[in-house]
């Protein structure tokens, strides 16, 4: 016959079993926190595998630093053309290069703008046609700040303008004895392992009428990344770039004359393919760029548009992966 408990003794035999429990329960949690404490000092030097009989894991990569940042500036210039691109060099350093230079008369507004993005050196200096609204204003930017290589295309003689742009650009470079380099076709400006700067068109032997489709063309490749800059790039030099195989594809392009319907053929737009297109022009021109049908088929195409007579200056950064455009700060 099992032996009968009293209540009190119960109570008294449970609060000795709940004590003891408690305590025991004190002790395991002791132990699992030296147990979590050693694991954690092992993982933090390695040795945890070893300890335990386990193969090594294969070290995590350390993180590479953040890659430097490609900029490139649309400058606000009016009716006219004017690229900032910088690029970043393994040592620190950035390449500057300086496509075009804006109109005659702004030559103070726009060394002003160049001032203020820091500009102290240009390396490259490229002029893509010597039209005034592109070659305006180099004589000046020549004069206040130091070039190394001046890049242009090789004109006819006969094509050339004797305008007082052009004439003042050639006075500075002989009084300063800059180098000139001929701008044609597979031309490299700058490469390096990360990023190419090279010239497209026109081709040596080229026979172009109108001295816009001497433009110098320009492919800008950083990383994964493409820029291509066209000048006043005619539909007839686009053509010839698309017939001789040129690779054209882009993630930025700079539109042809300023968004003129002489320029952006649906089948150049269509090899370029890019995200994003910027046209250089002023507010309410004369000449009605960018023309309508222009923006119809960029529209048509999803391509995003912007332009310096509506947004002003222009800032497009690329980490070799991805670009980003938006108006400048």
């Amino acid at each position: 016959m099992a032996k009968k408990v009293s209540r009190r003794n119960y109570r008294r035999k449970h609060r000795r079993w709940t004590k003891k429990r408690v305590k025991l329960a004190a002790e395991i949690l002791a132990i699992v926190a030296l147990f979590a404490a050693a694991v954690f000092a092992l993982q933090s030097t390695g040795e945890l595998e070893a300890v335990l009989g386990l193969p090594e894991k294969t070290p995590a990569p350390t993180p590479a630093p953040g890659q430097a940042e490609l900029d490139v500036y649309f400058l606000d210039v009016g009716q006219a053309d004017c690229t900032l691109i910088r690029i970043p060099e393994e040592d620190g350093g950035v390449y500057t290069v300086l496509v075009d230079a804006g109109d005659q008369g702004d030559e103070t507004a726009l060394l002003k703008k160049l001032a203020a993005l820091g500009v102290r050196r240009i390396d490259a200096a490229v002029f893509t046609h010597p039209h005034a609204d592109h070659i305006g204003g180099a004589a000046e930017v020549l004069q206040a700040i130091p070039c190394t290589d001046i890049y242009m295309p090789p004109v006819p003689a006969e094509k050339i303008p004797t305008t007082a742009s052009y004439e003042d650009l050639l006075d500075t470079m002989l009084q300063q004895e800059l180098p000139y380099m001929e701008a044609a076709a597979g031309t490299v400006i700058y490469k390096t392992e990360n990023a190419a700067l090279t010239v497209l068109s026109p081709q040596r032997g080229d026979a172009w009428d109108d001295l816009n489709s001497w433009s110098v063309v320009l492919r800008l490749e950083y990383g994964e990344t493409v820029f291509l800059f066209t000048g006043d790039a005619e539909a007839d030099c686009e053509r010839k770039m698309l017939q001789s195989g040129q690779n054209v594809n882009c993630d930025v392009l700079k539109v042809g004359h300023h968004g003129s319907d002489s320029s952006s053929g649906t089948a150049f737009l269509s090899a370029c393919s890019p995200q994003h297109a910027v046209i250089s022009c002023g507010k309410n021109n004369d000449y009605g760029h960018p023309s309508e049908s222009v923006l119809q088929t960029l529209a048509w195409m999803g391509i995003e548009v912007h332009r310096t007579d509506t947004e002003g200056t222009l800032h497009a950064r690329s980490d070799g992966t991805t670009v980003t455009l938006a108006p400048a700060a």
